[in-house]
């Protein structure tokens, strides 16, 4: 079955709560056709046609995909939100851990986009919106694997992009600061397996700022208006960032000052100076 030509169909994943579920809600209201994913089984909501799919598996990520072509004949967006924080210091954090972190935040966008390239290569248009952070444009102390993870994301965003512009495909990152969602309640903390941590110190005091930073962020409707007037646009900007004012204002600091101004600058705003 073939949609309307002016009706058009957006995948959005990790779309049953926070950010996610706000692009859906969003989006739908402004006419679009929407598909969110979850994990889990999540009842349908305010015009969101919601699919299970698990983005850590290669099977589930192509089911899905192929399951919104069948019913609409086409996809013309995917916004890519599903990922979860792992939180803690370096030292202590296991390879396992490391690698599930990859796995969903990386991994799992590689995933979604191969899936998604072939249909929208054939349309010759397509949006791929990335939400990445800001912790994937500097490294976050106690989230250095997640940091981690948007680096890469940011990295093969660039690459992604300048390889599908010639078919008509815009790749695009979301760079949001702190915002209102389920992500500091799904956050994993690491935990040292065989001694007390060395860090236990300044690590409570990271958590302790984090959590203040958190109890102000925004709720998550500006970056909805935003994924919006991106997948409006035929000629987006490879990178946008959207938050609170002083969050947003490390960008231009970590790249025009000397890098050990910055250092400090961001050592004594998080906590850990």
């Amino acid at each position: 079955m073939s949609a309307p030509a002016n009706l058009k169909i957006v995948l959005v994943t990790g779309a049953s709560s926070g950010i996610g579920q706000a692009i859906a809600r969003h989006l739908a209201a402004r006419g679009w056709r929407v598909f969110g994913t979850s994990r889990r089984e999540t009842a349908d909501f305010g015009g969101v046609d919601m699919l299970r799919m698990d983005a850590d598996d290669d099977a589930s990520v192509a089911d899905t995909v192929a399951e919104v072509v069948e019913r609409t004949g086409r996809l013309d967006a995917v916004v890519n939100n599903a990922g979860w924080a792992l939180m803690g210091p370096i030292e202590d954090t296991t390879i396992a851990d490391a690698r599930a972190q990859m796995e969903t935040n990386f991994f799992g966008v590689l995933r979604v986009c191969r899936a998604a390239l072939p249909v929208m290569r054939e349309q010759r248009s397509g949006h791929i919106v990335n939400i990445s952070s800001l912790g994937g444009l500097f490294g976050m102390p106690f989230s250095g694997i997640y940091s981690a993870s948007k680096f890469a994301v940011e990295g093969f965003s660039e690459s992604l992009r300048l390889e599908t512009r010639g078919f008509g495909v815009h790749v695009v990152l979301v760079e949001p600061g702190d915002t209102q969602s389920q992500l500091p309640a799904r956050r994993r903390t690491v935990y040292p397996p065989l001694h007390p941590s060395a860090y236990q110190e300044v690590f409570n005091r990271f958590q302790a700022k984090q959590a203040q930073d958190e109890s102000k962020a925004p709720p998550p409707d500006a970056v909805a208006v935003l994924v919006e007037r991106i997948l409006r646009d035929p000629r987006p900007a490879m990178r946008y960032s959207v938050g609170m004012w002083d969050q947003r204002l490390v960008l231009p600091l970590k790249r025009w000052l000397p890098y050990s101004w910055f250092e400090r600058i961001l050592s004594a705003a998080l906590g850990v100076k």
